[in-house]
C-alpha cells in the first residue's frame, strides 16, 4: 500500500502492515471530518488481501483521541450525511466501532497518550490494544457533560472488563491509568513507554508474516460480538440526555472552560467537576 494523507490521518503500510497515524490538531477530537476518513478508509482496507493488521496510533504524544468534538452537535448537515450512509441499527458514532471491530484484519491500538469518550470507546473497539505505562490514560467522560457513552461505550466495556466495573468506568467518569486499564482486561498490556513502539512493531509483524488463513481462520473463530440491542438501548439513552437542558450546560461552559485545548484537555475531569459543582 502506498503512502496516504488525508487531512486528519496519516496512512502508509509496509510487510502486511498498514498504520494510520491520527492528526487533528490540538488535541485529536474525533469531529466529522475525522469518521468520515477512517470511514473511508477502513472501507476500502477491507477489500485489499495484502493488508492483514491495522495498527492505529497519534501525532500527538499526549493525546490518542481526546473524545468525540464537542461541538459537533453544530453540523447537522454532515451528521445526517453521515447517518443516511451508516449501517442500519446504529448511529454515527457506534458505527466507527462496529467498522473497527468488524475488520478483517487484526486492529491494533497503540496508546501513548489520552483516550476519553470516544476515543476510550475506539480502543475498546479494537481487537488489541498495548499502552504506556507513563503516560497513557482511558476514561468514559461522558457523565460529567450529563451524557452517557453514545458510541458503543457501554457494550464494548462490558463485554471486556464486566458490568461491575463498566458501571465504575462510566459512572465514576475519572481517568484509568494504563496499568488499571490492562488489571481489569480493558486493554491487553502496559507496558514502560520506551518499549511501546519496539513491542506494537513486533506484534504487527508477526501476525502479519503468519501463514496465509491463519488470521481469518481465527477471526472466524473468534466472531466479535453482536451488540444490537444493545447498541439500540445505548443510542435511546444517548439521544435523551443529550437534549437536556443541563447537558447542553455542561458541554458549552466546558468549552468556554478549556476543553479541547491542550491544556484544558490534561485534566478534563477536574475541569468538568468544576463547573457541575
Amino acid at each position: 500500500m502506498t503512502n496516504d494523507v488525508h487531512s486528519t490521518l496519516r496512512v502508509s503500510g509496509e510487510h502486511g502492515v498498514t498504520r494510520i497515524v491520527l492528526d487533528h490538531p490540538p488535541v485529536n477530537a474525533l469531529g466529522t471530518t475525522m469518521m468520515r476518513e477512517l470511514r473511508t478508509v477502513l472501507t476500502a482496507l477491507r477489500d485489499d488481501p495484502s493488508v492483514r493488521v491495522i495498527v492505529f496510533s497519534s501525532a500527538d504524544p499526549e493525546f490518542f483521541i481526546a473524545h468525540v468534538d464537542m461541538r459537533i452537535g453544530e453540523e447537522t448537515d454532515v451528521l445526517r450525511n453521515l447517518a443516511a450512509s451508516a449501517p442500519p441499527d446504529v448511529n454515527v458514532f457506534q458505527s466507527i466501532g462496529e467498522l473497527i471491530r468488524r475488520q478483517p484484519q487484526v486492529t491494533i491500538v497503540k496508546l501513548a497518550g489520552k483516550a476519553r469518550g470516544g476515543g476510550a470507546e475506539f480502543v475498546a473497539a479494537a481487537d488489541m490494544t498495548f499502552a504506556a505505562v507513563e503516560t497513557a490514560g482511558l476514561g468514559q467522560i461522558e457523565a460529567l457533560m450529563g451524557i452517557v457513552p453514545g458510541g458503543g461505550g457501554t457494550q464494548y466495556l462490558r463485554d471486556r472488563v464486566g458490568r461491575n466495573r463498566a458501571l465504575e468506568v462510566v459512572l465514576t467518569a475519572d481517568l484509568f491509568d494504563a496499568e488499571t486499564a490492562a488489571s481489569y482486561g480493558w486493554i491487553n498490556r502496559a507496558l514502560p513507554a520506551a518499549e511501546l513502539d519496539a513491542y506494537v512493531d513486533r506484534v504487527a509483524r508477526n501476525i502479519a508474516a503468519l501463514p496465509d488463513g491463519v488470521i481469518e481462520a481465527v477471526k472466524h473463530a473468534l466472531p466479535a460480538d453482536d451488540f444490537k440491542e444493545g447498541l439500540l438501548r445505548e443510542n435511546a439513552a444517548w439521544t435523551s440526555a443529550i437534549g437536556r437542558p443541563a447537558a447542553r450546560h455542561l458541554i458549552a461552559e466546558g468549552l468556554r472552560g478549556g476543553a479541547q485545548t491542550p491544556a484544558g484537555e490534561r485534566d478534563l475531569e477536574n475541569l468538568m467537576r468544576g463547573i457541575a459543582h
